[in-house]
């Protein structure tokens, strides 16, 4: 495997022109002087590509798309690429530097994956087309423009987000199956012996994705996040087990659940119901003794 720590080194692997910068860089592709075929590869910063008429020989059946790809820190490209060389597009290479340092710039889908594409209409094309255009142009100038450079950065970001979430609104059927499968994901955790309240990022490598995807997944069509979903079900259950279980222990409900300390979960109930896990069964024997038999 091939692992890059800078843009330097993996612009000279591939083949692209010499960044300017150690913090971003902003080129386009030129694919019959560049590398079309590679091993693994990993590198240690944020990549944006842009790729139109993009076709993979590795799925050959697949026609060419027009779409937005990410590359994270740690994500390994395991099968590296094998593609024709007739698309064009843009790349846009961030540090882990300059994404901490200005991380209110910047959105999740940084962190989608490669595999977690975004793809393009014609219009949307010339809309990235334009804003990379200017973002050349400050790339190209001195240093007085970084944070001209860094705003068009932030808008190419939003453009994304709006254009995912056009994504998501005209194609929903390509998610259903992901919220569908993650509730399921939900029901099953408990359905064996558990050691740890479920979080995120195990239902996010239970379904193959990143958390920030399956989270704007989820929020987007439920219009909750994935962690509220998961603590309401969560609470469904320890609800059934108080409910159900009237000499079950506070203590034996919360290791039933997955959690480590009672106190923890007793705090964590009553931050969700407004009430103790005993004060929620004496509101039950209350109901109970008013309703008629």
């Amino acid at each position: 495997m091939k692992f890059f720590k800078d843009f330097k080194s993996y612009n000279d692997y591939i083949g692209l022109d010499k960044p300017l910068d150690n913090d971003i860089d902003v080129g386009y592709y030129d694919p019959p002087n560049m590398l079309l075929k590679s091993e693994a590869v990993m590198v240690d910063f944020y990549r944006i590509s842009i790729k139109i008429n993009f076709k993979s020989k590795i799925t050959p059946t697949e026609k060419p798309i027009n779409a937005v790809f990410f590359n994270s820190p740690e994500l390994v490209l395991t099968t590296g690429w094998d593609v024709e060389p007739t698309y064009t597009g843009m790349y846009l290479q961030l540090s882990k530097k300059i994404i901490e340092e200005n991380r209110f710039l910047f959105k999740t889908y940084l962190d989608y994956g490669q595999h977690e594409a975004l793809y393009l209409t014609e219009e949307e094309i010339k809309e990235i087309s334009l804003v990379f255009k200017l973002m050349i142009k400050y790339y190209e100038s001195d240093k007085k423009h970084f944070a001209v450079l860094l705003s068009y950065v932030n808008v190419l970001v939003s453009l994304v987000e709006a254009f995912y979430k056009r994504q998501f609104s005209t194609d929903p059927k390509q998610y259903n199956h992901i919220i569908s499968d993650f509730q399921q994901s939900l029901i099953d955790y408990y359905n064996q012996p558990v050691s740890q309240i479920p979080n995120v990022q195990y239902f996010a490598d239970k379904l193959g994705l990143t958390a920030n995807y399956l989270g704007d997944i989820v929020k987007h069509f439920t219009q909750k996040s994935t962690l509220e979903t998961i603590h309401e079900f969560v609470i469904k259950k320890a609800k059934d087990l108080l409910e159900e279980n009237p000499k079950m222990k506070t203590a034996e409900v919360a290791y039933e659940l997955g959690f480590e300390y009672p106190n923890y979960f007793s705090k964590f109930f009553k931050k969700q119901v407004n009430l103790t896990p005993k004060e929620y069964r004496l509101q039950l024997v209350q109901i109970n003794n008013k309703t008629p038999s």
